[in-house]
Order: C-alpha cells, then structure tokens, then sequence
C-alpha cells in the first residue's frame, strides 16, 4: 500500500470513529464536526473513486462550484467576463438554487460560491448562502469586494453564516490595483473589508474567515514585503497568494498579447515551470484533475459542466431545468468523459490546456505559494 492510499484510509476510519473531517482548500483548513454518516460515508466513496476514476463515480460530489452571477461591476484583465462569455449572461434563480441544495445538499461538505462574475451582485445571494447552511455545509466565496462598501451587505454578509470569503485584492495602491483589477477602486475594497470585520465583530461572530486574496504579477510584486503590514492594518485573517495563469484554450495572454508585461519576474511566483531549452511548459503524463469525480460546476442559468474551467459553456453536460442531477451526474455523456479523461486526457479540448495538466498549475497544491493567517 503505497503512503497516498495509507493516508486515505487512516483518514476515513478518523472520520468514522470521530465524525469529523478535515479538507484543506486553497490552503485554508476547514474542520467538519459531528459530521452525519451520510456525508461521511459518500466521502470515503468519492475519494475512493478519485483514487481509481471509474466511468460512474461512486457517490455524489463532496464539492460543488455554484455561479450565483455570471455578471460584474469590474473588467479585469484576462477575465472571461471582461472579453466577452459565449454564453448569456445574468442572474441565478433562487428557485434554481434551492433545487441543487434540495437534489445534493444531504451530500456536500463544501460550496465554492462563485465561477465567472462578482456573486454578490445577485439580489437574493444572502438568503440563498442561509439555505444551503440549512444542510450544514460549508460555504466560501470570493469577491472584488466594492458592494460591501455601501448599505447593509456587510451586516449581512456575517447573518448569512457565510464560512469563508476571499478579497481579492491585487495591490495595495490605487495605481497598482487598477492595472489588473480594470475600474476597480481600491478605497471602496478596503472600506468593504473593514465594515465586514466591524460586522464581524458586532455580532459576535467567527465567520466568515476573512481571506485577502493576491495576485503576484510584474507591476505588483514589488509590494508583496509590505503585504503582511496591509492585511493586519486591514483585520482580515488570513493572506494569501496565487499565481497568475496568462493562459486560456492554450493561448498565452501575457506573451502573445501583452508583451509579458503581468507575469511576474520572481519564479516563486509564477505558475507554470517550463522546459529551459524551448520555454515552453512542462506537461504532466498524468493529469491530477480530480474534478469529474468530486467537483463539477453549475453555472447561473443551471447548465452543468464538468469543471469550473469551462467559462463559455463549450462542453456543458446538460442543465439542470430540464434534468436532475442525478441524470447528469451518472449520465452516459459525463461517464463517457471521465473514461477518456483517464485513458487519455490530452485528447479531450478542455482538458489539454487546462493548468492542472503542466508542472506548478495543481489546482489542489500549487497555485497558491504562499498563505499566512493572523491572531484576532
């Protein structure tokens, strides 16, 4: 029995015995207690399906990517949003939601509220976050952060029971900020921030935890010693980074249309390693994308794809006003794509590009370098 596999089954008897979980997520630890046999028992088939990737997966996904909006008040550079989704665009239905919660909820440990737009702009997103907590599961979101500056977002963004949000804040001067984060104001993210931690605190309460979120590129990176001093002036409680991908559909952003002017120059902080003789990126043989067993991604309008690296729609398995989950999840297509995907996965479109398949672009231990948490 090799370590991977030891690690796994001392993991599931712990969860047995003890009913709790433990999974890391962008290296933010979340503890799942007094956890329901349910849950815990489709937990150790869905981990035991990623380990040997059947065409059926062996339970239903202990992760779900939800787009509560595909719309947003920024144009960052790069993003699918700003340059146009091939799909339409707007807002989930609360309805559509309750659905997912209502289909899968008795299942999931953990919702990544968020794809391809700022979540925060759908009108029912609080009530819809205190639903799904209904089922006990864990909840973290990610934000530009300019809505909770203004009104009562703030106050009730900690009502919601929301567990984790992350700020994603790519420098900490205006002029720094706006190169990427395109008619972003960096006052209104840190006045959002601040009122979040006020909330927090005048209720009384733990969450969510407060993640500041920061890209390292060229016109950035110089700030990264002083990121520490900002996120503590800030109250947050945690900080960390992640690596640009300058990549979509195999083509290079960064080289090809901006003259490498965001990858950064500092190595640690750039997300592929490439070949030193063509500067190409490395490929993995094997690619360790676990998302068609536990993970896949529904966006706003209920069409599901197999990842959340599917921002146009391209390669949607179905939608969920027309079927169930359960339909799609064991469906023939999705079964079918998992098997190509483990024969062979650069012969799928949406697999051969993606950033899990290159040296230093796992989604699950790469490209986040560096995290730090702070005493409140």
């Amino acid at each position: 029995m090799n370590i991977a596999l030891l690690e796994k089954t001392l993991n599931a008897v712990n969860a047995l015995l003890r009913r709790k979980i433990l999974i890391n997520c962008d290296r933010i630890p979340y503890e799942f207690q007094k956890v329901s046999y349910k849950k815990i028992l489709n937990w150790i088939l869905v981990e035991s399906s990623i380990y040997l990737k059947p065409d059926k997966p062996w339970g239903w996904p202990t992760h779900l990517q939800i787009e509560p909006s595909a719309v947003c008040n920024l144009n960052c550079a790069f993003c699918p949003v700003t340059t146009g989704l091939k799909r339409p665009t707007g807002h989930m239905d609360p309805a559509t939601f309750e659905r997912i919660i209502n289909e899968v909820g008795d299942y999931l440990l953990l919702i990544l509220l968020w794809d391809w737009g700022e979540p925060f702009l759908n009108p029912s997103i609080y009530e819809m976050i205190a639903y799904a907590k209904t089922r006990k599961i864990k909840i973290v979101s990610s934000t530009n952060g300019h809505v909770f500056s203004r009104g009562n977002h703030a106050e009730r963004l900690v009502q919601s029971g929301l567990d984790s949000i992350i700020f994603a804040v790519d420098g900490i001067s205006q002029d720094t900020y706006k190169r990427y984060r395109h008619n972003g104001d960096l006052s209104k993210v840190t006045a959002g921030i601040k009122k979040v931690v006020a909330a927090k605190e005048a209720f009384g309460s733990e969450t969510p935890l407060i993640n500041l979120r920061f890209i390292p590129m060229r016109h950035n990176e110089h700030e990264i010693p002083k990121l520490k001093e900002f996120a503590r002036s800030l109250g947050v409680n945690a900080l960390s980074l992640k690596t640009l991908n300058p990549y979509e559909q195999g083509e290079c952003h960064s080289v090809e249309a901006s003259g490498k002017e965001f990858v950064p120059k500092d190595s640690r902080y750039q997300r592929f390693r490439c070949d030193p003789a063509t500067g190409s990126r490395i490929r993995l043989k094997t690619n360790p994308c676990k998302r068609l067993w536990n993970n896949p991604a529904i966006h706003w309008n209920g069409s599901v794809s197999s990842c959340t690296f599917d921002p146009h729609a391209r390669f949607a398995l179905g939608n969920l006003n027309t079927r169930s989950f359960r339909e799609i999840w064991w469906g023939s297509e999705l079964g079918k794509l998992r098997s190509r995907f483990r024969k062979d996965y650069r012969n799928i479109p949406l697999c051969t590009d993606c950033t899990n398949a290159f040296e230093g672009g796992s989604c699950s231990t790469d490209i986040i370098p560096e995290a730090c948490f702070f005493g409140q």
